[in-house]
């Protein structure tokens, strides 16, 4: 809740009291996930169009039939478009990785090793945010060493924060009764196997590419590479179950209270 000084003045007690923002942590979360979403399919569609030679070069020189992710979002206009989506996606991720926080807390007061697992939780989805914003804002073609940090922190944390996610909802699962947070459990538990099974067969595929140079190889890593990140978002997505009966909003706070 924020304070606001522009609503002061000619505005009575009640409409300054009065929500600024309200909104359904449903159309919350599909927002957030739909910007990345939409960033990353623009900028794959523009480098395909567009910039195809290019964005599907490889030090190999063999035929190569999509980008790789950093390739699609490097040059320009893509580069531009998909700073955009994540840059506005970025602050939504991280009010929900605390609102994440403090519903473990919640339910988890008097177990702590699920409490000091809502902090592991907590980190790997800071972390997973920072990474992704650093690989987004500093190109594989400007800086690759750190876009390939920023790459590695990004995926490490996700893993990290999916397994543990999964471990937290399983604890969850045995004593609720809730039909939306067992549905919750079983797609994330289903979304982190597929996820995993895609990092494995895109480092198999990146591994084989450099040591081989095989046509078509360095195609399947991108499409590997994809289904990675489509399936994180997919992952972040469960988020309107766990929150569905919630709403986000921004209101000043009582006459009496400064903060």
């Amino acid at each position: 809740m924020f304070q606001s000084t522009m609503l002061q003045g000619p505005y009575g007690s009640v409409d300054r009291d009065r929500p600024l923002i309200r909104l359904s942590f449903t159309s919350f979360a599909v927002g957030t996930v739909l910007l990345p979403l939409t960033g990353l399919i623009a900028c794959i569609s523009i480098s395909l169009m567009y910039h195809f030679e290019d964005s599907t070069y490889t030090h190999c020189q063999v035929s190569n039939y999509l980008p790789s992710i950093s390739a699609a979002i490097g040059r320009v206009p893509e580069r531009y478009v998909w700073r955009c989506c994540i840059g506005l996606h970025s602050a939504p991720r991280y009010l929900v990785a605390v609102a994440y926080f403090n519903f473990y807390r919640g339910r988890f007061t008097k177990r702590l090793p699920e409490l000091l697992l809502s902090g592991v939780a907590l980190l790997s989805s800071l972390a997973e945010n920072t990474g992704l914003l650093l690989l987004t804002y500093v190109s594989s073609t400007e800086t690759y060493n750190v876009h390939k940090y920023g790459f590695i922190v990004f995926i490490a944390s996700s893993l990290v924060h999916m397994l543990v996610t999964c471990r937290l909802w399983q604890v969850i699962r045995r004593y609720s009764v809730n039909p939306e947070e067992m549905r919750s459990y079983l797609w994330k538990l289903r979304l982190f196997l597929f996820n995993g099974a895609c990092c494995a067969a895109a480092y198999y595929f990146f591994r084989r590419h450099n040591k081989y140079c095989e046509s078509g190889v360095y195609t399947l890593f991108a499409l590997c590479e994809y289904l990675v990140v489509f399936s994180n978002m997919a992952f972040h997505m469960t988020a309107f179950w766990d929150f569905g009966s919630k709403e986000v909003i921004v209101a000043t706070p009582p006459e009496d209270k400064r903060y």
